[in-house]
C-alpha cells in the first residue's frame, strides 16, 4: 500500500461526523501528602490540557489525517464550548454552528492524572434529551452537509445525538442522491437503534456480542461465524469490522467473514480513542477506494501507535508514514 498516495487522496475526501461531542480536560500533576480535611491525596497541578473528546476525537483523527471534515452534534454557548472551538480551529475541524441549542450542555470530562495514573473523572453534562437533533433534520444546511459527504460517520457515545429520528432522516435523504455517501456507525448495543443498512459497523468484542444476543461477558466465549452471521441477518451492514483489542480484528463482507488480522500494538500505555482511530482510518480508506482488508490493516496499524500514547490522542499523517 502507498501511503503517501493514499493520503493525498484522504485530502480530497469530505466527511462529516455526526455525534456527542465532547471536550476532554487532563490535569496533570504529582501528589506527595494526604488531605488533613480528608483521607485523599493533594494533587499539585502542573498543567491543564484541553483535547478534542467523544465524535469531536472522531474528528480529530480524520484531521491528523488530512481529511476536510465537518463535525456535528450538540453544545450551548458556554465558556466550554469556547475552549472546544478553540481545539477544534487550531486542528482545521469546523465545528457546524447548526448543532448550537438552548439546554444542551457542552459535555466535559475532566481527568486528574498523577504520575500517570489517572485519579479520578469528573463528568459535566446534561440529560440525554437535551442533545437531540431533529430539529435539524429537515434543515436545508443539514441536508446540504450530508449530500456533499463522501462519508457520514454516526459516532454514538449514548448521549442523546444519535437516535432513531437521525438515521432514518440520513438514510432517507441520501437514498435520493445520484452519488450515496457510505454510510458508518459505531453501535451501542444498550440503545436498541435501528442501524440497518449501513455501509460499515464497527462493534468491540462485548458489543458484537450484545448485538448477537450472546453472553457479553470478557471470559465469554466468541464464535466468528455465529455472531457475525446473527449480525449480518439482523442488521445488513455491507461491510463488518469487531474489534477484538489484543486478538486483532475480524473482518466480514457481504454476509460472508473475509478473517481475522493480527494486532499491531507492541506497548500499550492507554487505550482511550483507539475506537476512534480505528474508525477514523476505516472510513477514510474506504472512502478513498480501498478494499476492506486493506483499510482495516492500516486502521490495525494507526491504532497500535495511538495506544502507546498516554490519553487520548489521534493518529497523524507522518505517524503512519513513518510506521
Amino acid at each position: 500500500m502507498d501511503i503517501a498516495n493514499l493520503l493525498n487522496k484522504f485530502a480530497k475526501l469530505r466527511i462529516v461526523v455526526i455525534g456527542d461531542i465532547m471536550l476532554d480536560h487532563y490535569i496533570m500533576g504529582d501528589a506527595t501528602r494526604i488531605s488533613p480535611e480528608a483521607p485523599v491525596p493533594v494533587v499539585s497541578v502542573a498543567r491543564d490540557t484541553y483535547v478534542p473528546g467523544g465524535a469531536a476525537n472522531v474528528a480529530n483523527n480524520f484531521a491528523g489525517l488530512g481529511v476536510p471534515t465537518t463535525l456535528i452534534g450538540s453544545y450551548t454557548n458556554d465558556p466550554e464550548s469556547v475552549l472546544l472551538n478553540d481545539v477544534l480551529t487550531q486542528r482545521g475541524i469546523q465545528l457546524s454552528p447548526i448543532g448550537q441549542k438552548d439546554g444542551a450542555t457542552t459535555i466535559l470530562k475532566t481527568r486528574v492524572v498523577v504520575q500517570r495514573q489517572q485519579l479520578c473523572r469528573i463528568d459535566r453534562e446534561a440529560k440525554p434529551a437535551a442533545y437531540g437533533l431533529d430539529h435539524l433534520l429537515s434543515s436545508p444546511q443539514f441536508l446540504e452537509l450530508i449530500s456533499d459527504a463522501d462519508a457520514i460517520l454516526f459516532s454514538d457515545y449514548a448521549k442523546g445525538v444519535i437516535n432513531d429520528s437521525l438515521l432514518n432522516a440520513v438514510r432517507t435523504h441520501v437514498a435520493g442522491l445520484p452519488r450515496q455517501p457510505l454510510l458508518i456507525v459505531d453501535p451501542k448495543p444498550k440503545r436498541h437503534l435501528d442501524l440497518h443498512g449501513m455501509s460499515l459497523m464497527t462493534p468491540n468484542r462485548a458489543e458484537a456480542l450484545q448485538m448477537a444476543g450472546f453472553d457479553s461477558s470478557p471470559d465469554a466465549d466468541f464464535d466468528d461465524e455465529a455472531v457475525s452471521s446473527i449480525i449480518f441477518k439482523k442488521y445488513n451492514p455491507e461491510k463488518l469490522v469487531i474489534t477484538l483489542g489484543a486478538e486483532g480484528m475480524l473482518l466480514g463482507e457481504n454476509g460472508k467473514i473475509i478473517g481475522r488480522i493480527a494486532t499491531e500494538a507492541r506497548e500499550v500505555f492507554d487505550v482511550s480513542g483507539a475506537g476512534d482511530t480505528v474508525i477514523s482510518v476505516l472510513t477514510a480508506g474506504l472512502a478513498a477506494g480501498e478494499s476492506l482488508e486493506d483499510a482495516a490493516r492500516l486502521a490495525n496499524k494507526a491504532a497500535g501507535i495511538v495506544v502507546s500514547h498516554l490519553g487520548t490522542a489521534p493518529i497523524t499523517a507522518e505517524e503512519l508514514l513513518n510506521a
